[in-house]
């Protein structure tokens, strides 16, 4: 799905990413490249059921091993495909922080369930619904404790977890916990997470820790919502126009 790339990739050169390359699904790489003429991007192998095939990898093999940050998952089909993928793009890259979002978070239940931890750093920014899907949890329940299943998740997985919702907490392995309570109700429009996962991604390129990343990633989104609503209103504006916020903001608070 070229629109959840195309977003994420465009948050995190708003977030200062200085270079960028996109690897993405052959049949929509040239409308990708034509989206974002500021990227590389390149051309992988599909899998059967339209994901990436795991043959793909030696076809980024280069750019992860050099890369600050590594962002997998907006836009992504095929569950065990991408599971897959993720895990062995994750051997890779020996300093790079990795964000997973929406289907690449599946390794957790797929390729490397049976390794542990992970030892890469590593960010996960599911909502209530993935959370549980990932730990074959309740949503119910973990929306009525959403902090000790964040806290629980990071532990559990060796990683910085951002679990979203209009109150967001982020979790780290040891027990820190941050609450973000900014924003308004227009952040849930449709591809606010994939704009979200690229801000995030794009800090970390600039050399964030995992966990400023994730904190400042989530404050700046919250932060982007709320100079949209006040111009337009809080509800109607799109997640393309999320992002166009972020170098403003970055400025006027010194990041």
């Amino acid at each position: 799905m070229p629109g959840a790339l195309i977003l994420a990739a465009k948050a995190a050169m708003n977030a200062g990413a200085g270079k960028l390359a996109v690897a993405t699904a052959a049949s929509v790489a040239r409308l990708v490249a034509t989206m974002l003429p500021e990227a590389r991007v390149i051309e992988l192998e599909e899998s059967g059921g339209g994901g990436i095939a795991v043959g793909a990898i030696e076809q980024v093999r280069e750019q992860v091993s050099c890369a600050d940050a590594v962002l997998i998952g907006p836009g992504t089909q095929d569950e065990r495909a991408v599971s897959e993928f993720t895990a062995t793009l994750m051997t890779l890259a020996t300093d790079a922080i990795f964000v997973l979002d929406a289907a690449a978070m599946n390794v957790v239940r797929g390729a490397m369930a049976a390794k542990g931890p992970f030892t890469k750093q590593t960010i996960l920014t599911p909502h209530y619904g993935e959370l549980a899907h990932l730990t074959d949890g309740d949503k119910e329940q973990i929306r009525s404790n959403p902090a000790p299943a964040a806290l629980a998740a990071a532990k559990q997985w060796n990683a910085i977890v951002a679990l979203k919702s209009a109150i967001t907490f982020i979790a780290a392995p040891d027990g820190k916990l941050w609450r973000h309570a900014r924003g308004n109700v227009g952040l849930a429009t449709s591809g606010s997470g994939d704009t979200l996962a690229g801000i995030i991604a794009g800090l970390a390129a600039r050399g964030a820790t995992m966990q400023q990343a994730a904190v400042w990633g989530v404050g700046l989104h919250g932060r982007a919502g709320e100079k949209l609503a006040d111009r337009s209103g809080p509800l109607g504006y799109l997640a393309r126009d999320l992002s166009a916020e972020v170098p403003a903001l970055m400025a006027d608070l010194h990041f």
